[in-house]
């Protein structure tokens, strides 16, 4: 089967340049006639790849790793393997970066509170005549 940039990149909503920045990184490998590039069904299974691969955060030679892993002498076994321990990292990075995240919305939430009442403190003295009440 046999699909044109326009075709793959409606399929997959995507631009033909990100098509085309694909195949100038080697990702995919079309056939050309002329100047029509014409993607074959293993260019378009790379491509629906790269874009998942995208969406879960990998980086473009983390993708390139995993889909040549594909035609090395291990095949799929060793692609899926190879895929399950990137997927592990992403996962422990992600998982890293949620809890640095959870401590810095707890550390901003200690800190609103504390500005709360000393706003709070304040409004109190001014009501009693502290030193921010203005007195005419």
């Amino acid at each position: 089967m046999e699909f044109s940039i326009r075709d793959l990149a409606t399929e997959f909503g995507v631009t033909t340049r990100t098509i085309r920045f694909y195949e100038d990184q080697g990702l995919i490998t079309p056939l050309r006639r002329g100047q029509q590039r014409i993607f074959s069904t293993r260019d378009r299974t790379r491509l629906k790849l790269i874009l998942r691969g995208k969406r879960l955060g990998f980086s473009l030679a983390e993708i390139r790793e995993i889909i040549d892993m594909y035609d090395a002498e291990r095949g799929e076994l060793g692609q899926l393997n190879h895929f399950l321990a990137k997927i592990k990292e992403r996962r422990d990075d992600l998982e890293l970066k949620r809890r640095d995240i959870e401590d810095t919305i707890d550390e901003l939430d200690e800190v609103r509170d504390k500005v709360r009442e000393r706003l709070r403190q304040i409004d109190e003295g001014a009501e009693d005549g502290g030193p921010l009440c203005e007195r005419s």
